[in-house]
């Protein structure tokens, strides 16, 4: 079932970046705000460009320390090889 709310999730960011993409055609660093501030505008970009594939790090991390996972197949913790 959390398969369904995250793809639901990821289908919802989706379409708010196409409608953001509609509304707002200029690129992120050509506006007239960021040619003002680049600081600011570059900040802005290498979150937008890290922050997603840290946060999923980060779950799938507390989700492997909530099941104990220790990376290991699950025929190898059965004692198989």
């Amino acid at each position: 079932m959390s398969l369904l709310w995250t793809g639901l999730a990821a289908l919802a960011l989706s379409l708010l970046l196409v409608a953001a993409g509609r509304r707002w055609p200029t690129p992120l660093l050509q506006q007239e705000w960021a040619q003002a501030d680049p600081g600011l505008a570059a900040l802005l970009a290498l979150a937008l460009v890290l922050l997603p594939p840290a946060l999923m790090a980060a779950l799938l991390l507390a989700r492997m320390r909530r099941h104990h996972d220790r990376g290991e197949s699950s025929n190898c913790a059965q004692g198989e090889r």
